[in-house]
């Protein structure tokens, strides 16, 4: 398992639109690379247990780590374009080296290539077209692991992500 920190930094290091980064958007490409290591195999790259509340997957963790680690990450309370608040997450170290393995790296750049170009809203339509967030209930826990075995003993294959 890899360290959220080094996650969220290969994430915002790598992501081209360093402005969409918000939190719920870091949060839930954090979540998408979890889901799909976990349909790789067979496991998450971070130890978050997931939710699903609301607004779709969501923890603490994230805006928690970024709080942790401020000589790594910045947190700026900006708005969106609708003037909408956000919380954006960013490198306060260019520098920092995360400590990825190679596969990680593959799995978190194949979600980058997926999300780069979706805005908003047909971001949030993929995270809701996931088989965990299809097949759970609200404020339940989504247990990645045990829905990838079962999505993958359903013969399911069309996964957006």
């Amino acid at each position: 398992m890899a360290e959220l920190k080094d996650v969220m930094v290969y994430i915002i290091g790598n992501y081209p639109f360093k402005g969409e980064l918000s939190n719920a958007r870091l949060t839930k490409m954090v979540y998408l690379t979890d889901w799909k290591n976990a349909l790789i195999v067979g496991k998450q790259i971070t130890n978050i247990n997931w939710r699903f509340v609301d607004f779709g997957p969501f923890v603490r963790d994230i805006q928690d780590t970024a709080v942790d680690y401020k000589n790594i990450f910045n947190s700026v309370d900006t708005t969106n374009q609708f003037g909408v608040k956000k919380l954006l997450i960013t490198l306060n170290d260019q520098k920092y080296q995360p400590n990825l393995t190679t596969e990680v790296k593959k799995v978190i750049d194949h979600v980058i290539e997926k999300t780069k170009r979706l805005n908003w809203n047909d971001f949030i339509r993929l995270i809701y077209s996931t088989y965990p967030i299809l097949k759970s209930e609200r404020y339940s826990f989504l247990d990645l692991v045990t829905f990838a075995h079962e999505y993958q003993a359903n013969n399911c294959s069309s996964d957006p992500v």
